[in-house]
């Protein structure tokens, strides 16, 4: 009776935010903690009831479906895989530079400003690139551009200077400016026209759940490696 009602919504929270649960709290309790390796099995179970049950219905919550086309997938997979980058690098780093390198918030707060206006100013011009030459010369760049960042900042450290996270964090939006949009329109670009706006739920559905859960994850990673402001950590 519970499947064949109108329960998607509860397995699909139950599905996400136990996983997500799971993630975040392994950083208090560790990961052989009983209720973290209890929610990550509730959530597996129950976003597996969701998804089976989706293809089941004629007007599905979210269009699984939409994975049968393989560039769409990988597509899908190279945004997420730039959105975590651009989530979790704007919140490690403000919690590294006020907890370790004892910068202020506001210090903080303008660090990450050059990047932000500058992924602003690339989003248009990305666009006519794309329009000309298509996304693959884009997104191998910026993947490129965002792989180089995240290894300078494993050597981040308490003496790091203001201008280097400054001028390494801008890098790494532009990078990630020509990786999300090429990427998803390339993606969308390959569905049919009933497709597209199931794909467009579907992208945002899933940058939004990695995001959340890569975040969570390098949060975890932060709070069980034993840290002090002399030693270095991997932003």
């Amino acid at each position: 009776m519970l499947l064949n009602g109108r329960p998607a919504p509860l397995f699909s929270t139950l599905g996400f935010g136990g996983i997500l649960y799971g993630f975040s709290s392994a950083g208090n309790f560790g990961w052989t903690d009983r209720m973290v390796l209890l929610s990550l099995v509730v959530g597996v179970i129950a976003l597996t009831i969701f998804i089976t049950r989706q293809f089941t219905l004629r007007q599905p919550i979210l269009e699984f479906r939409v994975f049968k086309n393989k560039l769409f997938t990988i597509t899908m997979v190279i945004g997420i895989i730039g959105f975590i980058g651009l989530i979790s690098a704007e919140t490690i780093l403000p919690i590294y530079m006020q907890n370790m390198a004892g910068f202020t918030p506001l210090e903080s707060g303008l660090m990450l400003l050059p990047g932000a206006l500058l992924m602003g100013i690339m989003s248009p011009i990305n666009g006519r690139i794309f329009d000309r030459f298509g996304a693959r010369y884009l997104v191998i760049t910026g993947l490129f551009l965002l792989t180089v960042t995240s290894l300078l900042y494993t050597n981040l450290s308490s003496d790091t200077s203001f201008i280097y996270l400054t001028i390494v964090f801008a890098i790494r939006m532009f990078g990630i400016s020509m990786v999300m949009m090429p990427s998803t329109t390339a993606g969308l670009n390959q569905l049919s026209y009933r497709l597209i706006p199931h794909g467009s739920a579907m992208t945002n559905t899933m940058r939004q759940v990695a995001a959340s859960i890569g975040t969570a994850l390098l949060i975890t990673i932060m709070t069980v490696t034993d840290l002090d402001p002399g030693q270095q950590t991997t932003a």
